[in-house]
């Protein structure tokens, strides 16, 4: 067993959990124009949450619970992570998305997961898929200047993932601690964060907001 390892992913479950649970609550507040950004952005938080909690069973109780965790860690970054890139641009830019385009950007998702994976490329695929979301994540907290802390949670959230997936990473260790705790660590409050960010962008239709938000569509 990987008791510390569980004990990581049980904290990055609880964090992106607590996303979730905002976000669904918070979707009272916004128009049906937004709805299907809300959605996604709701199965964004839970994919990851899903996976850690995989990972909590494979680490402290059940390691035969390893192919769930391996599969729900793919769909959190293949699919959960961009939908949350594409949420904070169509929120961050006050864009209506209908539910057939949402629709079109799952399916799109899974097609080129699936061509990436017959290529054997499916590793630069994700450094790409994961750097072009964090770019829509900064891009969407920099078109909110000059409020400042839309633009500052934006940025440090995207520092996190950086630090997370490109410095710290997942395999070997750094000095006594597993690299994949600390993966772990930096990504909590990086969703935590998230979340923060994607109810205070300001949405199409927000209610009660309308007016200092025009609606714009695509």
């Amino acid at each position: 067993m990987q008791y510390s390892t569980a004990l990581s992913d049980a904290l990055l479950a609880i964090a992106c959990l607590a996303g979730a649970i905002a976000i669904s609550k918070a979707r009272k507040r916004y128009g049906e124009a937004d709805q299907p950004a809300l959605f996604c952005a709701l199965l964004g938080f839970l994919l990851p949450a899903a996976a850690a909690a995989a990972g909590v069973v494979r680490f402290g109780i059940d390691p035969s619970a390893q192919p769930a965790h391996l599969w729900l860690s793919q769909a959190s970054s293949f699919l959960g992570l961009p939908l949350l890139g594409a949420a904070a641009l169509a929120l961050g830019r006050g864009w209506q998305w209908s539910r057939a385009n949402w629709g079109r950007i799952l399916l799109g998702l899974c097609a080129f997961f699936e061509l990436f994976r017959q290529m054997n490329q499916l590793e630069h695929y994700r450094l790409l898929l994961n750097l072009a979301t964090l770019l829509l994540i900064a891009y969407a907290g920099a078109v909110q200047w000059p409020r400042r802390a839309p633009a500052a949670t934006a940025f440090v959230v995207v520092g996190l993932f950086l630090l997370a997936g490109l410095v710290i990473g997942s395999q070997g260790f750094i000095g006594p601690l597993r690299r994949v705790d600390l993966f772990h660590v930096l990504l909590s409050p990086a969703y935590l964060l998230l979340a923060w960010l994607l109810l205070n962008l300001p949405g199409s239709t927000k209610i009660g907001n309308s007016e200092e938000n025009p609606v714009k569509t695509l």
